[in-house]
């Protein structure tokens, strides 16, 4: 084929966001569409961290658009040396805001300037409004493109910003904003920006809501162990190093799972970065200092043995924020590692001289955590000595296939849906592990039970890349696990333990997107020779009002199906649904699973009780 200069292409800066926008905002799915609405507020949330906003709106309309409204400085309308409007340029090119010079913002959460020309680019259309110089400016845009100039609609004794945009559905999967995701991204962002208040209104569902916080990180914390035994109060400490701001909040609980969560200039930062490692080398460091000086034998820890049970939020406010890719999700600035382990270091050590019995229960803990950190590593050793190679579940139907970029793993519920399963699947890549009832619940059950547990041994097994601290996710043997249940009460139940187990054991499984959900269909209906499946109560009224009276079947379990029926709607992976199941927000995943599956009733009860009116699929 011939390759010669005129067929180099060359886009302009929004064609080439539309043309690939998962470069920009990290897909075209849902986490994709709110991202679009995280540039926005982040802008105003950058306000705020310059000093000049307090009060920042966010509506979700009726329409499916969005807008944010702030009461910062507004952005600058007069015209740029480039002949626009600055209004335009911040608006349409790639590239430009006033975040790189430090001359508007000493820090922010927009690094690359490209954030809010990205939404306008990916938007059916989108109306900014500034408040600013007395008077009110206007522009609107259709898919990136001004279809006006910037307009004065009257005057203004206020200043701040407004940005409405409605999503575009030739770009995204799904563009319904989804409440619970905003609440939960507002709620923390008050904790992060304290003094600021944050509204969220939802015009659909007509709901309002405020978040603020007086006390920051500190109160977070709080919301993060509710429902948890403490060991102690909680520690912060709030400094700044080599031109870095540091805060840091930690308290150990008595639970076995871990949750630190690092923010860069207010931006969540899902895989970490080197906050969090300066943090956990600073935290470690402190322990063992401390501990020498005042415990008889001292063993030293290492980061291992600190990390069970503890709760940690690590906030850093970075000048020059250097991150892994547009969506932030890692920090890479080597300076931050010093800064983070200096403060956490000092601040830490200083608070366990002054709090001996904290002190002496955090260190029992991770000691506790240690010894039995090194009896599972002696007795996973003894096994390896014993026999080298893993013995598969007697149960598990596997595959034919080697390559486990293709295989497939179906935990199917019952040995009734197991055995047509079994029958429905290809044989070549499908591999069929059935269990009996609900597995144990992990939240509540320490490891030794959990590992008693048949079903888990069995999933353990099948899996083959081990669980919790040793999980390698490179030696799974399935590309895809599909967790394949009835869709009734019972089967949501035994799905959510086992979505609770691989969150709580194997949670790479989630984070590297192994993990997937079946979608059997609720009804199959029958016209003349014709038959027909749908996968939900609005698909079903709308195809009878298309094709009138017919046979309606609603499946309560996938035992129903005969095997042709089960492999034409839920495995063959050319007609079937999937639903990938993703850690969108860890912090949401945790709160979720701590409330529904662990001690607190109270907690679960009020949950079920807010949420009662969102129900879908209930079964009576």
């Amino acid at each position: 084929m011939e390759y010669s200069a005129e067929h180099i292409e060359v886009l302009s800066d929004l064609e080439a966001v539309r043309k690939r926008p998962g470069m920009y905002v990290g897909g075209i799915g849902i986490k994709g569409l709110h991202h679009l609405l995280w540039e926005v507020v982040d802008n105003a949330i950058d306000e705020a961290l310059a000093g000049f906003c307090n009060k920042i709106r966010v509506i979700l309309h009726e329409d499916g658009s969005a807008s944010v409204e702030d009461n910062g400085r507004g952005i600058p309308t007069e015209t740029h040396e480039l002949g626009k409007s600055a209004l335009e340029i911040v608006m349409t090119k790639l590239h430009a805001g006033g975040k790189f010079s430090k001359k508007a913002y000493k820090v922010s959460g927009g690094l690359h300037g490209v954030g809010v020309s990205v939404v306008n680019a990916l938007s059916e259309w989108l109306e900014v409004y500034v408040r600013r110089d007395g008077k009110i400016y206007y522009q609107r845009y259709e898919r990136g493109v001004p279809v006006s100039d910037v307009k004065i609609l009257g005057e203004s004794e206020s200043s701040g910003t407004i940005v409405r945009f409605k999503p575009d559905e030739e770009i995204f999967e799904t563009t319904e904003f989804r409440y619970d995701i905003v609440a939960h991204r507002l709620r923390e962002l008050a904790y992060l920006t304290k003094g600021v208040t944050i509204e969220l209104i939802d015009e659909r569902k007509k709901k309002r809501e405020e978040f603020h916080s007086k006390n920051g990180i500190m109160d977070y914390i709080k919301v993060l162990n509710k429902g948890k035994t403490k060991l102690h109060d909680p520690f912060y400490v709030h400094e700044k190093a080599n031109g870095i701001e540091v805060e840091v909040a930690m308290q150990f609980t008595d639970t076995e799972h871990e949750i630190v969560l690092g923010y860069a200039n207010n931006i969540h930062n899902y895989e970490g970065g080197t906050h969090v490692v300066g943090f956990r080398s600073g935290l470690t460091r402190a322990l063992n200092e401390y501990g020498r000086k005042h415990v008889k034998k001292y063993v030293p820890l290492t980061g291992l043995d600190v990390r069970e049970g503890l709760t940690a939020i690590i906030s850093v406010k970075v000048p020059e924020p250097q991150f892994e890719g547009q969506t932030k999700t890692k920090l890479s600035n080597s300076e931050v590692k010093n800064a983070v382990e200096s403060v956490t270091y000092r601040g830490i050590l200083e608070w366990l001289e002054e709090n001996p019995d904290f002190a002496s229960k955090i260190i029992e803990k991770c000691q506790t955590t240690r010894k039995a950190r090194e009896a599972a590593k002696r007795a996973r050793e003894l096994v390896k000595r014993k026999s080298e190679v893993a013995t598969l579940p007697g149960k598990l139907a596997d595959c034919s296939s080697k390559n486990p970029e293709e295989r497939e793993l179906f935990i199917v519920e019952g040995e009734s849906a197991g055995g047509s399963a079994k029958q429905a699947r290809d044989r070549r890549f499908q591999a069929i592990l059935p269990i009996r009832g609900k597995i144990i619940n992990v939240e509540k059950a320490g490891i030794v039970k959990v590992l008693r547990n048949e079903e888990v041994k069995a999933i353990i097994s099948a899996v083959g890349a081990g669980m919790g601290k040793d999980f390698d996710i490179s030696k799974i043997r399935y590309g895809k696990i599909i967790i394949m249940t009835d869709a009734d009460v019972d089967g949501a139940h035994i799905r959510t333990l086992l979505l609770t187990f691989f969150y709580r054991y194997m949670r790479p499984i989630i984070e590297y997107g192994h993990l997937y959900i079946a979608q059997p269909p609720l009804y199959r209906i029958k016209k003349g020779k014709k038959t027909y499946y749908v996968y939900s109560e609005k698909e079903l009224e709308e195809l009878l009002k298309r094709i009138g009276d017919a046979e309606v079947q609603r499946y309560k379990g996938l035992g129903e199906m005969n095997p042709q029926q089960l492999w034409e709607t839920t495995m063959n992976p050319e007609s079937r649904i999937l639903a990938r199941v993703s850690i969108e927000d860890a912090v949401m995943a945790e709160e979720l699973i701590t409330i529904l599956m662990g001690e607190d009733v109270e907690s679960r009860r009020n949950f079920i009780i807010e949420h009662s009116s969102e129900v879908r699929n209930l079964d009576v």
